[in-house]
């Protein structure tokens, strides 16, 4: 059963919490959805287009920096919360940002007589998340080193963050081969039957001149 469904989705109520915190009636619950949707994908378009414009610099760190983790939002009746879980926030801690940012989800959401409050939360241990280790991968991909060779110094960035397991698996026309396959390496243990082990998932594509490849990484973080 660990093979057919979403680890998070699985865990969710036991070791897995929602990102999503308010209370609505029935009629208006999926207004609620569709706006929690409009204030994600605002944030996420605006650190994808500002990164475009800060990519002179070729370090290590830029290709996982500016990552979002996940996004929380919590609305009470005149306010929402919103709280944006990243990696390295260098963008968002720049004068005016969080400001320009409001601005634009106030004109996605329409939201008149609530009031918008936006806080930056830094991920203490970085590469203990999956997606920033995705996004290390596809900076690597990008660039044109071995599929393999970018797998193995993302599991060796793993020995940094307290985990007793990963596993990583790229499906698709790998070193541009006419044959899509599928490579996978694990390292440590990955409960994925054991509701009570908390494990971090995330399924991150990666567009390349052959096609696109699909990454899964699975983080087991610890058990209960």
């Amino acid at each position: 059963m660990g093979q057919k469904i979403n680890p998070l989705g699985f865990r969710l109520g036991t070791t897995q919490n929602h990102h999503s915190f308010w209370f609505a009636q029935p009629k208006n619950y999926s207004e609620g959805l569709q706006e929690d949707k409009k204030i994600r994908n605002c944030i996420k378009n605006y650190i994808q287009k500002n990164r475009k414009k800060s990519l002179n610099r070729k370090i290590e760190s830029d290709s996982s920096s500016e990552v979002i983790t996940h996004i929380e939002i919590q609305k009470e009746i005149d306010t929402i919360h919103v709280i944006i879980h990243i990696g390295f926030p260098n963008l968002l801690k720049k004068k005016g940002a969080i400001e320009e940012l409001e601005k634009d989800i106030q004109k996605e959401v329409n939201s008149v007589n609530q009031r918008l409050n936006i806080a930056i939360e830094k991920v203490k241990e970085p590469y203990r998340e999956p997606n920033i280790l995705a996004e290390y991968i596809a900076f690597q991909l990008k660039n044109r080193v071995s599929f393999r060779k970018a797998m193995k110094k993302a599991i060796e960035l793993t020995k940094k963050a307290d985990i007793k397991g990963v596993k990583i698996k790229i499906a698709g026309r790998l070193g541009g081969k006419e044959i899509a396959r599928a490579e996978c390496i694990k390292k440590g243990r990955l409960p994925l039957q054991t509701i009570r082990a908390k494990i971090d998932y995330c399924c991150y594509p990666i567009r390349t001149i052959y096609g696109v490849l699909g990454v899964k990484i699975w983080i087991f973080v610890e058990e209960e």
